[in-house]
Formats: structure tokens, C-alpha cells, sequence
């Protein structure tokens, strides 16, 4: 994972692998704002609605003041399955296909 720090002015989207999710809820301690635990255990991004999107590959938008919770969800989740990218050219900027 990418050690360097994202310019937060930039448009940043995450994603969730459910085929990777281990269903250990960091996540969702980190920013529940932004993921949630389903009733299949799985974690889920959250759209602007606080809805769940549960299309695999879907993104959703990084809230701003959510970013370093969202980056730190990438960071600590055990199944290595939360992808944050730019939403501009799609590059991986945290998550285990990050540079």
C-alpha cells in the first residue's frame, strides 16, 4: 500500500471486494459513515441515501472529512479488501492494488 499522502482536493471513490470481506467490521468501526455490515455478514459501501450498494465493483464517493477514516479502513482491513481510488482516471490510491 501506498505510504504517500493523497491531495485531498482530488475526487477520491471506494469500493468494497466482497469475495475478499472477512466480515470483521473494522471497517464499519472506522466510518460507519461509509460501510456497513449486512445481514450476510459482509461489508457494504453506503451511498449519499445512507443506502447500501451491494452491485459488485460499485463505488461510492469519499466523503472529505471521512477521508482518513476511509483511508485507515484500507489500511487495517484484514482481508485487504477495500479498494480507494481516484474517481478521475480510476488509478488505486490505498487498497492492496495500490503502487
Amino acid at each position: 500500500m501506498s505510504n504517500e499522502t493523497v491531495d485531498t482536493a482530488e475526487a477520491l471513490e471506494v469500493w468494497i471486494d466482497q469475495d475478499l470481506c472477512t466480515g470483521d467490521g473494522i471497517c464499519v468501526q472506522y466510518a460507519p459513515e461509509v460501510f456497513e455490515l449486512d445481514i450476510d455478514g459482509l461489508a457494504y459501501v453506503k451511498d449519499a441515501a445512507d443506502e447500501l450498494v451491494q452491485t459488485p465493483g460499485a463505488t461510492v464517493p469519499v466523503p472529505l472529512p471521512l477521508l482518513r477514516d476511509v483511508v485507515d479502513s484500507a489500511r487495517e482491513c484484514p482481508g485487504e479488501c477495500i479498494h480507494v481510488r481516484r474517481a478521475a482516471d480510476r488509478v488505486e490510491v490505498y487498497g492492496p492494488d495500490a503502487p
